[in-house]
């Protein structure tokens, strides 16, 4: 079992930034992937960023060159950093990690883009 933990979640005004973290805790001798996904009233989840245990990474086009997801091995952290935000980023975030062929999730983390 993995439990995940996320906060940095709030309310930002358009083209402000926020850094979500998500901390693990358990089993966390077998994370491989991390990542964020995120889930907008309405809309179906969607995947933000993703990255693995070697430090690749990849973005959702919507995200690109304003997100970066990093992490911190050594704590079981990923971050999520988010620039230039946008009122359609809004959306709840959720971390999620696989972990020896298993996936798991936080519980999620309100961002709200509003002026």
């Amino acid at each position: 079992q993995v439990q995940l933990v996320e906060s940095g979640g709030g309310l930002v005004q358009p083209g402000g930034s926020l850094r979500l973290s998500c901390a693990a805790s358990g089993r966390t001798l077998s994370i491989s992937a991390m990542a964020w996904h995120r889930q907008a009233p309405g809309k179906q989840r969607e995947l933000v960023a993703i990255i693995t245990s070697l430090g690749g990474t990849n973005y959702a086009d919507s995200v690109k060159d304003r997100f970066t997801i990093s992490r911190d091995n050594a704590k079981n952290t990923v971050f999520l950093q988010m620039n230039s935000l946008k009122p359609e980023d809004t959306a709840a975030y959720f971390c999620w990690v696989l972990s020896g062929g298993i996936g798991y999730w936080g519980q999620g983390t309100q961002v709200t883009v509003s002026s």
